[in-house]
């Protein structure tokens, strides 16, 4: 809940704030925005998710959980989105391939 994550991920996130709140926005690769949506503090599970601001190219929403279960932890992202500009619509397969790559960036980030 304090970007960390992010920042092992991705270069130049800047968040507005030094932890998530709905509300608060984060300039990620290339300075394409998001603002948090909503929060999740339950009893075993934690996360947020954040949606595509103008300018992004992709419209969508990506939200982060962590849940534990009996002793086990489960990291889950769940995203969608569309084509928010023409070049995204134009990149077809190679926006979906990139979308994998930071993904996978993110994986890695919380494995370490």
């Amino acid at each position: 809940m304090t970007w960390k994550m992010h920042r092992r991920s991705l270069p130049r996130v800047r968040p507005s704030r030094g932890r998530v709140e709905v509300g608060s926005t984060v300039s990620l690769v290339a300075g394409f925005r998001c603002e948090v949506v909503y929060l999740i503090q339950e009893p075993g599970r934690i996360g947020f998710a954040y949606g595509t601001l103008g300018g992004h190219p992709e419209c969508g929403e990506e939200s982060f959980l962590v849940e534990f279960d009996a002793g086990d932890v489960y990291f889950v992202i769940t995203a969608f989105s569309r084509p928010g500009t023409w070049y995204a619509r134009l990149a077809g397969p190679v926006g979906r391939w990139a979308q994998q790559r930071i993904t996978d960036r993110y994986v890695a980030a919380l494995r370490s």
